[in-house]
């Protein structure tokens, strides 16, 4: 291991801390989806529980003790139950603008992992070929070819690491950006049967008595029409 690390030189240790950074971050991301999904289950059953008889107050601490993406969008809509649905939504869009970027936290230094480990590797045979052909023209045409085939060979195994840790870099990238893709639909989901639990009885009422008034205002036009004019 150390011996190939020492025949990629700068460029194979520069790819070999990537390959670290990599895998820290693939780690952590799949800890943290994994714990906000497990946690999200039992956070919404008993939420609704509590919501359900009015415990608002008991609601927000729920909240404010398991902080999570979803925890924290709950705690704003709970916050301004108040307001009117169309405020609540509006609220939490606008909470959720901050969640997001939160999920999606070193997303983007592990896609740039994936892109330029290859280039790195790619850089390290250029630069190990161009030492190789040095060695051999100062040897001579006559030389040894074996010299030349090892220093081509050492100069490869940078392009072959780059790839190694650029493949599965790609791979989780893909994986973790389809998770924040999900988890931003599940918490759209979330929020509206936050908005229903809070505004519904309200939201029902209002469209009962549209109906009514609907229905009054057609009956009266019925009765308008029956007497005929003269």
């Amino acid at each position: 291991m150390f011996q190939i690390i020492e025949q990629g030189g700068v460029i194979m240790i520069l790819i070999l801390v990537l390959s670290v950074f990599a895998v820290a971050i693939i780690t952590e991301r799949l800890l943290y989806f994994r714990k906000i999904q497990t946690d999200e289950e039992q956070f919404i059953s008993r939420l609704k529980r509590t919501l359900e008889k009015g415990h608002f107050e008991e609601a927000l601490s729920i909240c404010e003790n398991n902080p999570a993406p979803i925890t924290n969008l709950m705690r704003v809509g709970i916050e301004h139950r108040n307001y009117s649905a169309e405020t609540i939504k509006a609220t939490i869009t606008d909470a959720a603008s901050l969640e997001v970027p939160r999920m999606e936290r070193y997303l983007s230094f592990l896609g740039t992992i994936a892109h330029i480990s290859p280039l790195l590797g790619l850089l390290g045979t250029v630069t190990g070929n161009i030492q190789a052909f040095g060695v051999l023209g100062d040897f001579g045409a006559v030389g040894d070819p074996s010299l030349l085939a090892r220093g081509i060979s050492e100069a490869l195994l940078t392009t072959a690491a780059g790839i190694i840790v650029s493949i599965p870099a790609i791979v989780f990238y893909n994986y973790l950006v389809s998770r924040v893709n999900h988890s931003i639909i599940r918490l759209e989901n979330r929020v509206s049967e936050l908005v229903m639990l809070l505004k519904g009885p309200e939201m029902a009422a209002t469209e009962a008595g549209i109906r009514d008034a609907t229905a009054a205002k057609l009956a009266a036009e019925e009765t308008d029409d029956s007497f005929p004019s003269l």
